[in-house]
Parts: structure tokens; sequence; C-alpha cells
């Protein structure tokens, strides 16, 4: 089941289309897949249901997975609390420990 998608969400949705969209008109490319016959099936299978050729379906279905993956690196909605916690946070970062002292004064593997 699908989860319930936010309107910001979708604005960055809309924002990746317009991205991804070259100045110059659609230029198409090609996939190859090699995938096992039964995999092959359930695709169909689920594709037919949706009324779709297996291109549309797998396409759309990794589409949205791809923006999905990509979504969760760069957004985050917080409230207007946790927001104002959140740059209070960025502003005002701990003081470093020893740790992360002793790290900074090690010298890197590729310099070694």
């Amino acid at each position: 089941m699908p989860r319930p998608r936010s309107p910001s969400a979708e604005r960055a949705d809309a924002q990746i289309v317009a991205r991804e969209r070259s100045p110059g008109g659609d230029t198409k490319g090609s996939i190859n897949l090699r995938i096992e016959a039964h995999t092959r099936n359930l695709i169909d299978d689920a594709a037919a249901i949706l009324g779709k050729t297996r291109t549309e379906f797998m396409i759309e279905s990794a589409r949205r997975q791809a923006i999905d993956v990509l979504l969760d690196q760069r957004l985050f909605a917080l409230d207007p609390d946790r927001y104002d916690a959140f740059v209070g946070a960025l502003d005002n970062p701990p003081a470093p420990g020893p740790k992360l002292k002793s790290l900074l004064r090690r010298v890197p593997a590729w310099r070694k």
C-alpha cells in the first residue's frame, strides 16, 4: 500500500520533474534488463491489473522509487517548534569533545 504523500513532497516531485525535462525535447534511451521468469510474470500481472504495459509499469515504479530515495536524502518537514530547535542546534553546535579533537589530529590514511 502506498504511503500518503505530503503537499511538500508533491511540490518536490514537481520540481524534480521540471529538472528532468531537457530544453531540447525528450531524448529517449533504452535500458535492458535480465530478470527471472517469475519476476517478469509478477510485473506483467501487476501491470495488467492497472491497465498498463510492462514498460509503463516499470518506468513509473522505478521513477517513483527514485524520487522517494532522493527525497529521503534531501527533504524533511518539521513543525515550527522543531524547526526552531533544529536551527538552534545548527547555530550553536556543542564544543568538540576529546574524541573529536583526537580524530581531527590524525593523519588521513591517504597521506601516510
